[in-house]
């Protein structure tokens, strides 16, 4: 799911990954704006913000709302750092670090989350933007532009446009490869409102602790990972 990396991986592997990190992204989102009443997993609407700012002269609440973006670019710009890194040492290993990283800090302010809320809630923001940018780098490395999980605008422009082609391309190669595309999509938009639901239950119960169930999945994805590859390489040692 996460250890194949470019022609190794198959529509089955971005499946894989799609389902499990757009439920964490679905997750993160309803709990961050439940929590500080911010958008936690993308920017538009952060720009949209600080545009509006810029233009009634308020630059210091510009700057302010500008940081939301920062945050979530530097997520992006440090997982493909780290991925960059990693592909120069050990390929196969390149999304271990970015995980337990945005597992740790789900997990940090789940447990600090009720005294930032009080003492300063756009820490709360500025962390979860980051791990969500670093989330979206990371899987659109991984799959190689096939799979982003933080937010649905690009998903349902690229699933009008390729349910629109069905109705124009027979050839049954390229139907095939539309409709696993399609399928892919509304997987992403599935998980993600699941997580979405997900949190927003949890979040009455648990508050922001609910934070800590992505970090058990993301963890739980890594693990899977290690033992499916553990077993596969035993699998391989008694045949040979």
């Amino acid at each position: 799911m996460f250890s194949h990396i470019g022609k190794t991986r198959t529509p089955r592997h971005n499946l894989g990954i799609a389902s499990l990190l757009s439920f964490v992204a679905g997750l993160v989102n309803v709990v961050g704006f439940f929590s500080v009443q911010k958008l936690t997993t993308n920017v538009t609407g952060h720009f949209a913000f600080f545009v509006d700012e810029v233009f009634k002269l308020n630059f210091e609440d510009a700057v302010h709302v500008a940081l939301f973006v920062f945050y979530f670019f530097f997520g992006a710009f440090f997982a493909n750092f780290i991925v960059e890194i990693y592909s120069r040492i050990r390929e196969n290993q390149i999304y271990v670090f970015p995980i337990i990283l945005e597992a740790s800090i789900l997990a940090v302010i789940a447990f600090t989350g009720n005294y930032l809320m009080v003492e300063d809630p756009d820490i709360i923001a500025y962390s979860l933007l980051f791990a969500m940018g670093m989330q979206n780098s990371l899987v659109t490395s991984i799959s190689k532009s096939i799979v982003r999980t933080t937010h649905l605008t690009g998903l349902f422009t690229d699933m009008g446009i390729e349910f629109s082609q069905l109705f124009f391309y027979r050839e049954k190669k390229r139907r095939r490869r539309l409709l696993n595309s399609i399928r892919l999509r509304l997987t992403i938009i599935i998980m993600f409102f699941c997580g979405g639901v997900s949190g927003g239950v949890l979040y009455e119960h648990f508050g922001i602790k609910t934070l800590i169930l992505g970090s058990i999945i993301l963890l739980g994805g890594l693990l899977y990972d290690f033992l499916k590859i553990k077993y596969l390489l035993l699998k391989r040692n008694r045949m040979s």
